[in-house]
């Protein structure tokens, strides 16, 4: 009786390439999109992608370094829209009114917000290197804000501020709103919270006569 040249189903298991690593953060965010964070295993992620645990835990090391990667690669897909941003025609106001927009989460169970908060409750655990990629995320954020002030001002758009204190202002105040989107606090959905962002543009920050 000849004898079948294919491998045993282990073996051939063990010689698949991995999934490409934005594939296994794809699946995670979706995951946490359609099921929450409870919803996320490193078991249920790994037969999303054909990977065992033990081969995602190989790779990521924890759950708290895949939710932070999750979060890095989430947040590219923002900084690419925040960078068409800035880069469009138009008023700063108008600049600044998008920014608003891509800050401010969706809804309740906003799934980028939600990573957010739990890689935000794990950082009081976390250590130096993973604290400073946190760091990293948000200043991207200052930083784009800050210049869409600084040219605001620079035209005559806004009142002359310092960019950079009306820019930790201004995101405490988003940050604080939007938490309160994201976890559904009665009063506080998003068209509420865009009113409020625009009252407080227009009573701190637009030019008056």
């Amino acid at each position: 009786m000849s004898q079948s040249s294919s491998p045993p189903p282990r073996s051939r298991r063990r010689n698949q390439a991995a999934p490409p690593r934005e594939e296994v953060l794809a699946a995670a965010m979706g995951t946490i999109a359609e099921r929450g964070l409870d919803g996320l295993t490193m078991a249920g992620l790994g037969r999303q992608v054909g990977m065992s645990s033990g081969h995602l835990l190989y790779y990521f090391r924890t759950k708290d370094e895949l939710l932070l990667q999750t979060l890095e690669w989430s947040e590219g897909r923002l900084g690419a829209r925040r960078g068409a941003l800035l880069s469009r025609p138009g008023s700063a106001r108008e600049r600044l009114d998008g920014y608003v927009d891509v800050y401010v989460p969706e809804g309740p169970r906003d799934p980028h917000w939600t990573l957010w908060l739990e890689v935000w409750n794990r950082s009081r655990n976390a250590d130096g290197d993973a604290r400073a990629r946190q760091a990293a995320v948000e200043g991207a954020w200052h930083r784009d804000l800050v210049a869409i002030l600084a040219e605001g001002v620079s035209r005559g758009e806004f009142r002359p501020v310092d960019p950079d204190r009306f820019a930790t202002r201004t995101r405490a105040l988003l940050d604080g709103f939007s938490v309160h989107v994201a976890v559904g606090i009665p009063g506080t959905g998003r068209g509420q919270v865009l009113d409020h962002v625009r009252e407080f543009v227009e009573q701190e920050l637009l030019a008056r006569p």
